[in-house]
């Protein structure tokens, strides 16, 4: 796939130019809407007083009419405390810089992509392929493999029912983060149970939840079986394995369907080529 290249005009609109390089090592630059400048190609960073006069102040009461945090303006009242769950006494802390400011420098939309499916279906492939084929375009991605995150943040966690959700719960808050961050954020984890899916997508506004279904036969994924867990599973050495004494719950209306064409499973590439379509198609590459 061939590398989409951001090449300035002489006059532009923008204040950041982007920490990375195109396939021809030129230099990636973000548009945004500010004040015009001229491009020199020795411009090496931003400073802060661009972003401030570039970005200006932004809404909502916890903010001083320059973008200050609200912990320097004087006078300002102490924000309210609120609970949640089992934290007591905490506040919203708002940033002049938020979400439109880091889409714009990224030049793209923060998303997650939820990839779900049996153990052996493809996610991490796809995941991976996905990855790298953003990448080559100009686009910040990050993966976040099931079995990745339980060698450390849910290291805590086995593969109980509870457990399961709770390692869901966590992984979508982290994926949320991401989001909010301007990065497209790959999820692949098997995530069985549909429940489970579905409170990680009631955490995001829905358009930018896109739910990936590997939809690739229980035989032709145990035929696989890379790790030999199936058999493990079969041996009865494995406890509530899924898809063999442990249910799946398939997507009801999930955006993106992978799935066998004649009998023969798509080969990384072509997957990756099917999400970056719906990608562009629903305005994600673009601030």
């Amino acid at each position: 796939m061939s590398s989409i290249h951001f090449l300035p005009p002489a006059n532009y609109t923008v204040a950041v130019e982007l920490g990375f390089r195109d396939s021809r090592s030129k230099r990636c630059w973000s548009a945004g809407a500010g004040f015009s400048k001229r491009w020199c190609p020795r411009m090496r960073s931003i400073r802060a007083e661009t972003a401030a006069e570039t970005f200006g102040s932004r809404k909502g009461e916890s903010l001083g009419p320059n973008g200050e945090c609200d912990c320097d303006i004087p006078g300002r009242s102490a924000p309210a405390l609120s609970n949640v769950g089992n934290s007591t006494n905490i506040a919203w802390h708002e940033c002049p810089i938020g979400k439109v400011e880091r889409q714009i420098l990224l030049n793209q939309k923060g998303c997650v992509i939820w990839i779900t499916g049996l153990s052996g279906s493809g996610k991490s492939t796809l995941a991976c392929a996905l990855s790298r084929e953003l990448y080559a375009l100009g686009y910040l991605s990050y993966v976040l493999d099931g079995d990745n995150i339980r060698h450390g943040l849910n290291k805590d966690l086995c593969f109980k029912a509870e457990d399961r959700a709770e390692n869901i719960r966590r992984i979508g808050e982290v994926a949320k983060l991401f989001a909010d961050a301007g990065v497209i954020c790959i999820a692949s984890l098997i995530s069985p149970y549909r429940r489970d899916r579905d409170a990680c997508r009631a955490m995001l506004p829905e358009s930018i939840f896109i739910e990936v279904y590997m939809d690739i036969s229980l035989e032709v994924c145990e035929s696989r079986d890379a790790k030999g867990l199936y058999k493990l599973a079969r041996e009865g050495k494995i406890k509530g394995f899924t898809g063999v004494d442990d249910t799946y719950e398939p997507p009801l209306n999930c955006e993106i369907v992978i799935a066998p064409t004649d009998g023969e499973c798509p080969p990384p590439g072509t997957m990756a080529k099917q999400v970056i379509s719906y990608l562009h198609e629903n305005g994600f590459l673009k601030a």
